[in-house]
């Protein structure tokens, strides 16, 4: 019989270390921070506008704060645990929902309109979306 060192299976634990140190990428983007933040992200566009994606389920649409200051985007609020008080007697094996203040930041590109942003949250997604400038959409040039 052999005897492992380890107390748990070491391809899980290597797994959740690589997942570890895949989060400590901590730079802004057009791609967020990263994989595990919350809420998760989508960043996308089209010719006319910027579509942003956040996926926050459970979030009360009253504590969200979106705002817009020189081409960054912020999305902060806070999640509340839906766990008893800790004045309660209880044990908890595994809790893997994140609860508490977040705040996402994503740089936008230079040609949106801030005075056009909307935002709405909807079953747990909030859409936020940002027209460009018009003197930056493609357009046609009729020939004469």
């Amino acid at each position: 019989m052999y005897r492992t060192f380890f107390p748990r299976d070491i391809f899980s634990e290597l797994d959740r270390l690589q997942r570890q140190l895949m989060s400590f990428d901590g730079s802004p983007s057009i791609r967020g921070l990263g994989n595990g933040s919350f809420p998760a992200l989508n960043v996308g566009g089209t010719p006319s506008s910027v579509e942003i994606y956040a996926f926050a389920p459970g979030i009360d649409p009253a504590s969200l704060d979106v705002s817009l200051d020189r081409g960054v985007l912020s999305i902060s609020g806070e999640r509340r645990s839906s766990l008893p008080g800790r004045e309660e007697k209880i044990t908890v094996h595994i809790d893997e929902r994140f609860a508490g203040r977040f705040r996402r930041v994503v740089s936008l590109p230079e040609d949106i309109d801030a005075d056009t942003m909307s935002a709405a949250y909807n079953d747990g997604v909030l859409h936020v979306s940002v027209k460009r400038r018009a003197s930056a959409q493609p357009r046609r040039i009729a020939i004469q």
